[in-house]
């Protein structure tokens, strides 16, 4: 697997007061907006992301882009890791993978 990026996301319950937050600590206004769903800030190179009501978990977590989900996931299966059911999104096919200390990364790949 090669990523392709990756980012943060935060669990937000209120999406325009997270955005008003982030905005005002970034100084900088979210590069795209998702409704209540999911909001991004993308500042010099790093990306940091707010998950709304499309969110895989109530913790943080790291996103990662990748080219080809399936194969991507066979080395964490194969690892013993464990890896969650494909959730399909508007943007995207994801998998949560869950790390020996119980916090999660998110594996995606955006739909063609």
């Amino acid at each position: 697997m090669s990523a392709q990026s990756v980012s943060a996301a935060f669990p937000v319950a209120d999406m325009a007061a997270a955005v008003r937050f982030m905005s005002a600590v970034l100084g900088a206004e979210p590069t795209f907006v998702d409704g209540e769903r999911w909001a991004q800030f993308d500042v010099n190179g790093g990306r940091l992301a707010l998950a709304g009501t499309d969110r895989e978990g109530d913790s943080a977590s790291v996103m990662v882009k990748v080219v080809d989900l399936a194969a991507a996931l066979a080395p964490l299966r194969e690892g013993g890791f464990t890896v969650g059911e494909e959730v399909e999104g508007p943007h995207e096919v994801r998998v949560r993978v869950t790390g020996p200390d119980g916090w999660a990364a998110v594996l995606y790949q955006p739909r063609s």
